[in-house]
């Protein structure tokens, strides 16, 4: 979340998409606010169980078939891409941000406006 090299993505997607983008992460170690993680995890969980995972397919598709009474269901994507490593931020990145940070937990919560230059 506070990544100098996720901010400049960020920010050069801002600026592409001429939009402002809302950032809201939970703390780092406080899945346990995350009411996501309650609601879908056990679920997952149970319709996984006794399988081994030979695959990424077969995990996909075990995944996929996860379901409850009251309607939760699960999509599943699985991205493929090589992310380059190595990579650095720009020196002047700090200067090229425009980062407007929330009153409650600004670490983790700020918006990131679009440069009206780019």
């Amino acid at each position: 979340s506070r990544s100098p090299l996720f901010q400049q993505d960020l920010q050069a997607l801002a600026n592409r998409l001429k939009l402002e983008i809302r950032i809201a992460h939970f703390p780092p170690y406080c899945s346990k606010h995350n009411p996501i993680e309650h609601r879908v995890f056990p679920h997952v969980t149970r319709a996984c169980e006794g399988v081994v995972f030979e695959s990424v397919p077969l995990v996909k598709q075990l995944i996929e078939r996860t379901q409850t009474r009251t309607g939760l269901q699960v999509t599943v994507d699985i991205i493929d891409r090589v992310y380059e490593t190595g990579r650095k931020a720009a020196l002047d990145l700090k200067a090229s941000l425009r980062i407007v940070a929330d009153a409650l937990l600004p670490p983790w919560n700020y918006t990131i406006l679009p440069n009206s230059t780019a």
